[in-house]
Parts: structure tokens; C-alpha cells; sequence
């Protein structure tokens, strides 16, 4: 198991990549859920079908043995993501060390995005 995580994230999949010193490891993890559905203007309501629990549920279970994590995406899914930890999963909540807008990626350019991230991170922070 690697230390970092970085989880792409949108409504649709979830690719969570744990990375350190030998090859990242790769996880996709598909919404099962509905489609999102965008009503007309002037209708009742946010327009909005929230992501199932289950999809954050099972994205959470692949984060759990990772120590620090940042979550990436191009649209609202990964705040409804970190506000689905903070009430139903607060130990992976804890190890979110980054939130950041990115649009689609190759997997190397989202890796390569988190470990300048990390490095950052890694010299505002303790090192146990």
C-alpha cells in the first residue's frame, strides 16, 4: 500500500491512484447511481439527483489505508464527496490534505499534479 492517494473524481467514475516510491497503483470505481438530470429553468427544486451513498462508500473503502489523500476533479462532485466523509466516514475525512479543480487527465498528469502537491504539503506539515 502507498502512502499518497489522489482520487479523480466526477459523477460519473472515481480513478483512485495510490503513489510513492515504485508504480502508482489504479482503482476505477464506477457510480452505479442515476445520471445526474438538469431540469428546465423556472422548475422546483436544485435540478440536481445527488451521487448514490453507495459510490462515495465504496471510493471511501478503496482511501482507507492510504495516510494522505487529495481529491481532484472538474465539477461539484468532489465538495459533495468531502461533505459525504465528514458525516459518514470522518477517518478518511482527516487524511484530505487537498481539494483542487482539474479537468480530465491521463492518469501520469493527475499522479504528476499530486506529487507536487504532496511535496508542498509535505514541508507545511510534521513529519511522523
Amino acid at each position: 500500500m502507498h502512502f499518497h492517494a489522489v482520487v479523480w473524481i466526477d459523477h460519473r467514475s472515481a480513478h483512485v491512484l495510490g503513489f510513492g516510491e515504485g508504480e502508482p497503483t489504479s482503482k476505477l470505481i464506477k457510480n452505479e447511481g442515476p445520471e445526474r438530470i438538469h431540469h428546465k429553468a423556472g422548475s422546483i427544486g436544485s435540478g440536481h439527483i445527488h451521487d448514490a451513498p453507495a459510490y462515495f462508500a465504496a471510493i471511501a473503502q478503496a482511501l482507507a489505508g492510504f495516510h494522505e489523500i487529495m481529491i481532484v476533479g472538474p465539477a461539484e462532485t468532489k465538495t459533495e464527496f468531502v461533505t459525504y466523509l465528514n458525516s459518514h466516514n470522518p477517518a478518511v475525512a482527516g487524511k484530505i490534505l487537498g481539494v483542487e479543480a482539474m479537468d480530465h487527465a491521463s492518469e501520469g498528469e493527475i499522479v504528476d499534479r499530486a506529487r507536487r502537491f504532496f511535496v508542498a504539503a509535505d514541508r507545511m506539515t510534521p513529519q511522523r
